[in-house]
């Protein structure tokens, strides 16, 4: 054999023994896996937003779990498509994991124009929910009406007149208040942003009537009494605005429109690992320290794993999908 194919025939069965070097280690330790060097988790967010907040706090729950350091990575871009992808792309060896959500899993598929580069189902493993964090709809306190009442009264009067600011195009803060105008029968004119940041600037400003967002974005703007609060669109109510009724309370139980955030690894991900992550994961969701941590940041812990998790992500899809294509929204 000439030395060329010698070393060739050595480097690709190199390649192969590296790929399945993960699964060895866990036939070899008896079924079981437990991380020798630190883990990355991915945030499809930019820092300081919610998803790289709760990301961040639970990487140090998680962190304790498996006695290794997670740290976060933020790749952002394409309302989170980007970042889902490089988990989808990543290494199934357990030490890559991303931190996932509605906008690229339920919405951005159904987006006839969205580039997809991962199938939500085949390229992702689905470990588990992980924070569910609710949404409040919000007036400016000095000009907006009074209560929800008064807001779908006004929009139902006045059709096409009442507008409301979201976070941009096909993300989760247009498709709220699409799902409230659509459920309490509003005719409103939708005014897209780069960001929930900017949006509630010019709500400040009084240049649009209303918007839903995560409440961790806006509860600082309530509590200085210059936003207020109409109902939060949550299925029961919730700690940080104990007195904000839900709009299930006010008359309209399909206006649920939760953000959360999920974690997700490389689909081919071996299974005794995948287990000891979700175990893991769930042991650091059940942390009354991390509880804490997301409670005091609008968020709830919410260890959803298995079948369950599957058919909350399934149900989310169904529920986006037909608003998507009311929308007229094309891609993120």
């Amino acid at each position: 054999m000439r030395k060329r194919d010698l070393l060739q025939m050595v480097t690709g069965a190199a390649a192969v023994l590296a790929g399945a070097a993960p699964r060895f280690a866990v036939a070899q330790s008896g079924g079981t896996w437990a991380p020798d060097r630190p883990l990355r988790l991915i945030v499809p967010f930019a820092a300081g937003g919610p998803a790289d907040i709760f990301g961040r706090l639970f990487a140090a729950a998680l962190a304790r779990e498996l006695a290794q350091p997670v740290v976060v990575e933020n790749r952002t871009g394409a309302g989170g498509v980007i970042g889902h992808d490089a988990v989808a792309k990543a290494a199934p060896d357990g030490y890559t994991l991303g931190i996932t959500g509605p906008g690229a899993l339920s919405i951005a598929p159904a987006l006839p124009q969205q580039r997809m580069p991962f199938d939500v189902w085949r390229d992702l493993a689905h470990l588990c929910l992980v924070v569910r964090v609710p949404e409040v709809v919000v007036v400016n306190a000095r000009s907006g009406p009074r209560d929800l009442a008064a807001l779908i009264a006004m929009a139902r009067a006045r059709r096409g007149e009442v507008t409301y600011g979201s976070a941009g195009i096909g993300s989760i803060t247009h498709l709220a208040s699409a799902l409230l105008a659509t459920e309490t029968r509003m005719e409103v004119t939708h005014i897209p942003y780069r960001g929930a940041a900017p949006a509630a600037t010019d709500l400040l400003a009084g240049r649009f009537t209303f918007m839903t967002a995560d409440v961790p974005v806006l509860k600082p703007h309530i509590d200085s009494g210059d936003m207020r609060p109409l109902a939060v669109t949550t299925a029961h109510r919730i700690a940080s605005l104990p007195e904000v009724a839900t709009t299930a309370e006010l008359g309209f139980p399909r206006v649920n429109s939760d953000n959360w955030y999920g974690l997700a690894a490389p689909s081919a991900i071996a299974a005794p690992v995948r287990q000891r992550l979700e175990a893991a994961a769930v042991a650091a969701l059940r942390d009354p320290t991390l509880a804490r941590g997301f409670a005091q940041q609008g968020g709830e812990a919410a260890p959803l794993t298995g079948e369950d998790y599957m058919s909350f992500l399934r149900a989310e899809a169904g529920k986006w999908e037909p608003l998507v294509r009311q929308s007229g929204a094309e891609s993120l």
